[in-house]
């Protein structure tokens, strides 16, 4: 399987610290096209509601099919970097998202421009697991924590520029240029993949799982539109809702049983006996649920129940990303603090926000927005470092693109469902309380 130079067993050096240093510049700036495609849509969501005739619940589609292609193709990525090694992929994979985030801005309906996104996501998927295992292949364990600080700042740098630039563009010009931005990052990330990323041992065909990978596709594509579409179907009066439970039940029980019964799963039940793997996957999905649910939400509540302009709902996303990025700052400063404490502070964090934010009402000004979005941002920070380091602390080399993959698998996941489920609340509320006015 392709491997990056192996820098963490060389002498630390001037030259060697240099070179980790641009190795990990190149995969921040390649992790920041992934952040941004969520953040900069986000924002735009009004305005594309609008263009494009959608419902509420139809245009959070625009993210949640993203983010669930994103979860479907993220599995490939251990296969995929044994087949091709990390560099091509990345090359390839920036290559077909400048492509795809094209495509968006020239979409002209809603059925294309999701379509555009599924690719965009598919695409995506291998950005942030394959940077990520580069990283934590030419640094020593001891540095994790610090190495993923800074690596993390790219998913941050990314929600901070997104929604500042994209509410710029979406207001100027119009929402298709929230995608027309990204393709120089891209062709800024291409160059710098193809100059400083180097592959340095044979590649090795890998058998791909395509039981198991089809059945978890399956499982999970199914549950998503069940909760996209229960709402507005009338959950289980609807055929269709019926159908698409029974294929995901169904599908998930392949999956379990051809995992625990196959020789060579693309999942292997081996990665579960790491404790302090399985501890912080669990946690991932946790941090999922709560990451981006609220700045998906948001805009759209801003713009049509307070009436700001996509420009002032940027920089309120934009705020969140500062928190976020002082989060980062605090854990790479305090690198020798314990991870577990500060996985017990993010979390609290995200507690005292979330219960601040749900005292809201129609008066709510953006004074009274700044606050929860910053100290919220600030949990983020802090969980992000920390539950990649208890995750991957204890992890096999050999299990390193596989978990990285399984990861970002869960995250994605959580977060898809989690929008769902937030919007189908909303929904039934805001349904509920139409009738009793009326």
């Amino acid at each position: 399987m392709n491997q990056p130079a192996d820098l963490s067993s060389a002498d630390p050096g001037r030259g060697v610290t240099f070179q980790r240093a641009v190795i990990l510049g190149t995969c921040t700036l390649v992790t920041i096209l992934y952040a941004m495609t969520v953040t900069i849509a986000n924002v735009s969501l009004p305005q594309m509601q609008g263009a494009l005739s959608a419902s509420q619940d139809q245009i959070t589609w625009v993210v949640t099919f993203n983010i669930v292609a994103t979860a479907v193709a993220t599995p490939l990525t251990g296969w995929l970097v044994g087949r091709f090694g990390r560099r091509r992929l990345l090359i390839y994979a920036i290559i077909g998202f400048a492509i795809a985030s094209l495509a968006c801005g020239l979409a002209n309906s809603l059925g294309t421009l999701i379509l555009f996104r599924v690719l965009q996501g598919v695409f995506g998927a291998p950005l942030a697991p394959v940077c990520q295992a580069i990283v934590q292949g030419i640094f020593p364990r001891h540095m994790y924590g610090r190495a993923m600080a800074f690596f993390g700042m790219g998913v941050i740098i990314g929600p901070i520029i997104g929604p500042v630039a994209g509410g710029y563009l979406s207001e100027t010009y119009s929402w298709r240029w929230v995608f027309f931005m990204i393709v120089p990052f891209t062709l800024m990330a291409l160059i710098a993949v193809i100059v400083f990323i180097r592959d340095t041992s044979t590649r090795a065909k890998v058998r791909f799982d395509w039981t198991g990978f089809l059945a978890l596709s399956v499982a999970v594509t199914c549950l998503q539109i069940t909760l996209d579409r229960g709402q507005r179907a009338d959950w289980f009066d609807s055929a269709e809702i019926i159908i698409l439970t029974c294929l995901a039940v169904g599908a998930l029980y392949i999956f379990i049983a051809h995992v625990a019964t196959t020789d060579r799963p693309f999942l292997r039940p081996s990665l579960l006996k790491d404790r302090n793997f399985v501890i912080g996957v669990s946690l991932m999905f946790i941090f999922g649920l709560l990451n981006f649910t609220p700045i998906t939400l948001l805009p759209t509540l801003l713009q049509n129940l307070r009436g700001y302009p996509d420009s002032v709902i940027g920089y309120v996303l934009a705020i969140r990303g500062l928190g976020t990025l002082a989060g980062f700052l605090f854990m790479i400063a305090g690198s020798r603090i314990d991870p577990r404490l500060m996985v017990v502070v993010g979390f609290a964090t995200q507690g005292i926000s979330g219960w601040y934010m749900a005292q809201a009402d129609l008066n709510v000004m953006l004074d009274d927005l700044f606050w929860p979005m910053v100290v919220q941002g600030f949990g983020v920070g802090l969980l992000w470092s920390s539950i990649t380091a208890i995750t991957f602390s204890t992890l096999n080399n050999e299990y390193l693109d596989e978990g990285t993959a399984i990861y970002h698998l869960i995250r994605n996941m959580a977060s898809s469902i989690y929008i769902a489920i937030s919007v189908a609340v909303i929904m039934r509320t805001s349904s509920q309380r139409y009738t009793e006015m009326t």
